[in-house]
């Protein structure tokens, strides 16, 4: 089964939010829902970007590799290529 490293956008305040995961929909419906402590202030959440990897280990690393950036323009010129 595949997993997903995404990348969710507050509609409360356009902050955005990274993460991996195997079911890409129940996890949205978590953070939406406020079963996910850091993004529970901050609902509703859309999601505006996601790609597909093979196992655990390279969605953690490519995960990491975003998160690693720091700027607001790396995560939206990501979103604007896809």
């Amino acid at each position: 089964m595949p997993y997903y490293v995404y990348i969710l956008q507050s509609l409360k305040d356009k902050t955005f939010y990274v993460g991996s995961t195997q079911d890409l929909c129940s996890r949205l419906i978590r953070h939406n829902g406020g079963r996910v402590t850091y993004t529970k202030p901050k609902r509703p959440w859309k999601l505006v970007y996601s790609e597909q990897h093979s196992n655990r280990s390279s969605a953690a690393k490519r995960e990491t590799q975003i998160k690693s950036h720091k700027r607001r323009a790396y995560i939206e010129a990501l979103i604007q290529k896809s």
